[in-house]
Formats: structure tokens, sequence, C-alpha cells
């Protein structure tokens, strides 16, 4: 990503009341390609900070009879990852100790050059930059998950990975739709990543999850009070994700309620928090995806037509694994390597008879199930070659030594089904539900079982 891209989407707040100090910051600013918001005094400071998110801001200390002091926690609290940067003609010492107690990151004293100004919004640019690849370096570190390789021989997924690269530069509203388990999401963060907001946040939210209400405060953000349990303000994930990219994922599974909503954030930007009657805007890029028949929804009455036509401005179908037989190998092969390193052990290889049985399987979980079964493949496996003994018995041709009506015991017949249903499955509570039990149960069966 150039340095050009990464400049411009920084946000910046000027706030002085003195017309030519407005002016010039501005212009040196807008200069280098940030995008500037200039007022006059503290109440056009607090309506701007309410309806956009800003990264950066230049207070006077002096607006006219207000003190800028006063304004630093109000900006702080809507935004507290704002930079804010005081600026004043009456510098002294107690007045700098006074403003970085309460909360202002740098201060300059007038008369200042540009040079001053940019060498500000470089360092605060940085610090975000940073602050987000921190993040992302995080959120990636919880998943635990191995790096996927895009390449591959199949041309449905040659072309899907051809299209994404081709619309990752722009700001498009991309639809991935394919069977559960087959990446979207992986294709989703690559999307950003190759993008010119890749230095800004990806927030991922899955629809399914979350109950209407809960949704449209996590995707919109709530105020104080707006319902039973909200104790503070939350910015929502529009706010968080200003200048990135926000990803829902099973967007047909969005209420109806809040489709409406969706819908003019992505005509106009503009949105209001829960409890809220004010208007804010963000500049966020939206990546959706669906397993679904969403044209069919929208016959149902289950999906707003107009919604749909917003949303599938550029539709990339990624094919199911079973489809690409030759990228089952690979992939296979990528994440052994990565289970073995993570499990200490030696670099594992399939023998011939695992790899033709992997093949030929049709992985109704796609990549999900794949991941899971070469999971345990790993950590099973007491040699440096994978037979095709330790496969799952759903996958491997070999009868299983646990089958119903076998002279086993139950602890047998209870681990091989919630093997295969993990296996099956894409998270711990769905794999609860279709088991019947609750989350903690099932975390202990599988410390029994050492799953």
């Amino acid at each position: 990503m150039s340095e050009t891209a990464v400049t411009a989407s920084l946000n910046v707040l000027v706030i002085d009341d003195e017309a030519n100090i407005r002016k010039t910051v501005a212009m040196c600013l807008e200069s280098r390609g940030y995008r500037v918001t200039a007022v006059s005094n503290a109440r056009d400071a607090e309506t701007e900070a309410a309806r956009q998110v800003f990264d950066l801001a230049f207070l006077d200390l002096r607006l006219g009879t207000s003190n800028g002091l006063d304004l630093i926690p109000v900006l702080l609290a809507s935004a507290p990852w704002l930079r804010i940067v005081v600026i004043t003609a009456y510098a002294s010492v107690d007045t700098a100790v006074e403003a970085m107690r309460s909360g202002a990151a740098d201060y300059i004293p007038k008369p200042f050059t540009p040079d001053q100004v940019i060498q500000v919004a470089e360092r605060v640019q940085a610090m975000r930059g940073m602050e987000q690849r921190i993040k992302t370096l995080e959120e990636d570190l919880t998943r635990l998950h191995p790096e996927i390789d895009f390449h591959s021989n199949h041309p449905g997924m040659q072309r899907a990975v051809q299209l994404a690269r081709q619309v990752a530069g722009t700001d498009a509203t991309v639809l991935l739709r394919g069977p559960s388990g087959t990446g979207k999401t992986v294709l989703a963060r690559a999307i950003h990543g190759w993008s010119r907001r890749a230095a800004k946040s990806l927030g991922i939210i899955s629809c399914p999850t979350l109950s209407p209400e809960l949704l449209e405060s996590e995707l919109f953000g709530h105020v104080k009070g707006a319902f039973t349990g909200a104790l503070r303000d939350n910015p929502g994930r529009i706010a968080v994700c200003e200048g990135g990219t926000l990803f829902l994922d099973e967007i047909g599974d969005l209420p109806i309620s809040i489709q409406p909503k969706l819908l003019r954030f992505l005509q106009d930007r503009e949105y209001e928090r829960v409890g809220d009657q004010l208007t804010r805007r963000a500049d966020v890029r939206i990546i959706t995806a669906t397993n679904t028949d969403l044209e069919q929804a929208v016959r149902d009455g289950r999906f707003r037509e107009d919604l749909f036509y917003r949303l599938n401005v550029i539709q990339i179908e990624i094919p199911p694994l079973s489809e690409r037989p030759d990228d089952v190998e690979v992939l296979a092969r990528n994440l052994l390597s990565f289970f073995a390193a993570q499990n200490h052990k030696v670099v594992l290889e399939f023998s011939r008879e695992a790899l033709q049985a992997l093949r030929s399987y049709n992985w109704p979980g796609n990549i999900r199930e794949l991941r899971n079964v070469i999971e345990r493949v790993a950590i099973l496996s007491p040699g440096q070659t994978v037979g095709v003994e330790y496969l799952p018995d759903s996958v491997s041709p070999h009868p299983s030594p646990a089958q119903l009506g076998d002279l086993v015991s139950l602890d047998v017949i209870e681990e091989t089904h919630i093997r295969r249903v993990l296996a099956a499955t894409k998270s711990l509570q769905e794999a609860a539900e279709a088991l019947g039990i609750d989350q903690a149960t099932l975390w202990r069966k599988r410390k029994q079982y050492g799953i």
C-alpha cells in the first residue's frame, strides 16, 4: 500500500476561533492528503465530533470566551482513540501540564510552522497505524488460523481470487457467496488486506449469533441508558471501523427490522446510534457473505430487494471444496505443516492412501471441516507419516472400530460421535446444540477425550 493511501485515511478536526489559523492549518493538512474539518467554537466541535470519527484534533486553548481544556474530555468521550494536540499563543509549563492531564497528546505553542503541523500529523498517523496493526495481530492470534494459500487450479476459484484482487483497490460493496466453510471470511480478510484501507480496522460481525437488539447495538452503537444494561456509551462497529472495512457474515440472517438502517448507511453513509437522534457519518467499506439463496429470501419477503441490489454490486462465488480435489491436497499439506508445528512435532507427510482418501471425500463442511480433520490427525499421528488409519471414519475408507452395534464401550461411541459433530460444525455452540448438551459439558468432554 502506498504512503499516500495511508495518509489520506487520516481524519482531522481543527478547532480555532481565528479564521486565518483554521485556513492555514486546513490547507497545510489537505495538501498532504488528509481529510480536514475546521470549526471556530466548542459547540460546533462537539457536533462534528458526534457526527464523524476523527483520528486527530488541533485544539486552541482559548475559543472566544470558552476554555479549550473543557472540550478535551468531551471529545475523548466520543472517541477514546482521538489524539488531541493543543495549540495556543499563551504557552506555559502550567497550561502544558494541565492539557496533558486532561488527555491531550501533544502541545504546540503559537506561532508555529507548517512543518510542525505536518510532523505532528505524521506521528499520529504512525501511532494509529501501529495500533491498528497490533489490534489485527491480536485478533489473528486469538483465532489461531493458519495462513490460507489462494493459489488454485480450479477455474472457479481462480476467477474468485482474481475478482477479489481486482475490486480490493476500490470501495465497491462486495457480496461473497458459497457454501458454509468455503473460506468467505478468509477472503474478506484478504480483500481488506489488499485494499488501501488495510492500515485501518477490519470488523467482523456474524449476523446469526446476536439477537436483533444486540446486533443493532453492535453495528450502530448505543448511548448510555438506551436499554436495560446499557451502562455506558458504545460507539458501535461502524464508528470503530472508520476508514476501514466491516464484514457482515451470513447477511441473509440480518433481521428485517435492521435492514432499512443498513440500506440507509450504504446509500448515504449516515446512521444513528440506538437511543440517540443525532445523525452520524462514517467512511466504512461493507463486505458481506452468505450461504443462503438471497433471491429466494427476497421473493419470500425475508430480505429487502433494494438492500439486496445495494449489497450485490460485486458478487464473488466461492466453489465448494468437493469441486476442487487438487486444492484439497494443497490445503491439507499446508494445514498439516501448521498443526504439526503448533503441536511441536516434526514435519509430517500423508501416505498415498491418506491423500487419496482426502481427495475422494465430499467435504460437506468444506475448508472448515478439512481444518478440523487435519488438526486431529496432526495430534493423533505418532510418526512422520499420516496413514489412512488416522483419518476419521467419515473420511477414510477403512471400517471404523466404533460403530453402533459394535462390542465397544459407550465412551468409545460417545467419543466417535463428538469428534464427528465437531468436524462438521463451525463453532462449539453449534456443536453443543447438535449434541443436546451445554458448552461447558462439551468442553469437559473434549478435555476428557483429548479432542
